[in-house]
């Protein structure tokens, strides 16, 4: 967990490697990664993660809450597992995310991934197991990282706001590319989820 006072040394950091981002930390919504205990476990995180795949954040709004009604209020794996593939599906889910959501369900339920301890793992380690299930890339393990685990040090720069954010802050004539980004990142290792925060909110 990182304190308030932690994440405002952090920012004077970030803004002293680069004065780029001086107006968006003085002026947006200040970064909260890992100040705040998760409020879902992280079964219910990956759940949503996937359904919020390629789909705007209102329907992925309607199709967690059909869901969460299929399950008698809460999202768990045991409820999930005694859901049929017809009844995943009626919610709204595509066939791929009704696979992705079963893989991560059945490897929860034999114990073949405990996900009530993956925050005691390094981030790499989190993203090996996670990329293993089908419909899990990077970017989405990276999320669950980020918004679920709070981690500090994540540099996703596959996400396209990312990238249009620090196009923004930057003045850039040309889109970034996330080869160019990667390297860009390098001066702010230890705080790249902050600097992928402002860059989101500035995007």
């Amino acid at each position: 967990m990182t304190n308030a006072t932690e994440m405002r040394n952090i920012c004077r950091k970030i803004a002293r490697i680069d004065p780029a981002f001086v107006p968006a930390i003085k002026d947006l919504p200040p970064c909260k990664f890992g100040l705040e205990k998760p409020r879902i476990t992280s079964y219910q995180s990956l759940i949503r993660s996937v359904i919020a795949q390629q789909v705007s954040t209102s329907a992925a709004r309607t199709i967690t809450g059909r869901l969460e009604t299929k399950c008698g209020g809460s999202i768990t794996a045991t409820k999930i597992g005694a859901l049929s593939l017809i009844e995943l599906q009626s919610v709204g889910l595509t066939g791929a995310k009704v696979r992705t959501i079963s893989e991560i369900t059945e490897a929860s339920l034999t114990g073949a991934i405990n996900l009530s301890s993956i925050s005691k793992r390094s981030d790499a380690e989190i993203i090996q197991e996670l990329t293993q299930f089908f419909g899990i890339g990077r970017w989405t393990a990276e999320m669950f990282l980020i918004f679920h685990l709070g981690r500090l040090d994540i540099w996703p720069v596959d996400d396209l706001a990312v990238r249009r954010g620090w196009d923004y802050l930057h003045d850039n004539s040309e889109p970034i590319k996330p080869n160019a980004l990667d390297a860009l990142g390098e001066p702010f290792t230890g705080m790249r989820s902050v600097v992928a925060w402002y860059c989101w909110r500035a995007s």
